[in-house]
């Protein structure tokens, strides 16, 4: 058994003091910060849902239906009579459980992929890298739309889909993150140890890949929110009566036409925020994450 290398414990307190650092240089950065806050806004508002609401977003009041924007209703309201301010509130609940399980389940198995193809070179590398490459070709949102046709419309549906779609992504990135470690000295001491391949990359080879994947996994949470409402939107995603915001828009979009542009517009504007958000988040950690 070959002893751990001297001064180990200096390298480990070195990497933790330089985690540290990175991690006060985001707090610092004024694109993370404004980020932060846009995501922690809609967070707090898929969390406290209607409690602090004044109306009831499922409640509906034909006779005042396709009411303007006003002291009593701050986003005016829908066809049904239902407040738009209340329904864009609750909405965040939707969106925000779907679009983050996607793409943890996304990141994980791809990070897993990414791990496995970078690690083990030869057969494997070239047959994962084949159905990798094949599956980036096709396009997110069509693959999406034909998978739920298929096998029906659920929110654990949409979850999976999304998940395996990003996954292949993730691992690309993880890929090339894998293949600049798997040469260096602590690797090669790791095998000389006689610890498995499994140990060696989910131990060793992991914490070094962890950069990229965090850039990765941010961008991928933008990219599932905008999925999810467009799936909403197209009737393969969130379904009624949800408050759900791609939903929303697609109920609500010929009345545009007659004027009620409130009825689309808030909904529209709550979605762009919270993706440009997660895409502040993203840029804040992929600037750590390269110096």
């Amino acid at each position: 058994m070959i002893p751990p290398a001297a001064g180990s414990g200096t390298r480990a307190r070195s990497s933790a003091r330089s985690s540290q650092c990175a991690v006060c240089r985001l707090l610092r950065s004024a694109s993370f910060d404004a980020g932060a806050l846009l995501v922690l806004f809609w967070f707090v508002c898929a969390i406290m849902g209607t409690r602090w609401l004044a109306h009831d977003p499922f409640a509906a009041d034909p006779l005042n239906s396709l009411m303007p924007p006003s002291y009593e209703h701050w986003f005016g309201t829908d066809s049904l009579g239902r407040d738009v301010f209340a329904r864009v509130v609750a909405g965040a609940r939707d969106i925000l459980t779907i679009a983050p399980l996607a793409t943890l389940l996304g990141t994980a198995l791809g990070t897993l992929l990414g791990l496995v193809t970078g690690y083990w070179r030869g057969w494997v590398d070239d047959t994962l890298g084949r159905l990798i490459d094949a599956t980036l070709a096709l396009p997110l949102v069509i693959v999406a739309l034909l998978v739920l046709a298929a096998v029906g419309t659920s929110n654990l549906a949409v979850i999976i889909v999304i998940g395996l779609v990003f996954a292949p992504i993730v691992a690309r990135t993880v890929r090339i993150a894998t293949l600049n470690e798997v040469h260096l000295d602590y690797v090669a001491a790791a095998r000389l140890r006689g610890d498995a391949a499994l140990t060696i990359m989910l131990i060793e080879v992991l914490p070094n890949v962890m950069g990229p994947i965090l850039v990765e996994a941010t961008i991928r949470l933008g990219y599932a929110i905008f999925t999810v409402a467009t799936l909403s939107f197209l009737g393969f995603g969130i379904q009624p009566p949800s408050p759900d915001w791609g939903l929303a828009i697609a109920e609500n979009y010929p009345l545009i036409a007659g004027g009620a542009w409130w009825t689309v517009v808030f909904d529209a504007i709550a979605t762009a925020s919270l993706v440009f958000g997660v895409n502040l988040l993203a840029d804040g950690v992929r600037a750590i994450v390269d110096r």
